[in-house]
């Protein structure tokens, strides 16, 4: 089954390496999802393991939950992750980016 989120190059080498790095047991995957109401939410990353309310899907070898509730409002995001002059961190976007 495809991910309904996308994730750049990037992020998928920084997971990786932030999952190895902290000897994250391979039980955990990345969570997309979504914080708040759904008009006035935020998007929600962060590591964890999947619950019964998820979808699981695989995202070259990383693995992505999604809340079956937040799948509606995923759908189509793009996850990032950018370093600048201010710091760096992961990005969600509406635009898919390669």
């Amino acid at each position: 089954m495809e991910s309904p989120v996308q994730l750049t190059e990037k992020a998928k080498l920084e997971i990786k390496t932030t999952l190895a790095a902290n000897k994250i047991p391979e039980t955990y995957g990345l969570r997309v999802g979504l914080k708040g109401g759904a008009c006035s939410g935020t998007f929600l990353l962060g590591f964890d393991t999947a619950t019964e309310h998820d979808q699981t899907y695989h995202v070259d070898g990383i693995k992505v939950f999604v809340d079956k509730r937040h799948l509606m409002y995923v759908i189509g995001l793009s996850v990032d992750y950018e370093e600048g002059a201010n710091g760096s961190g992961y990005t969600v976007s509406t635009e898919e980016k390669k």
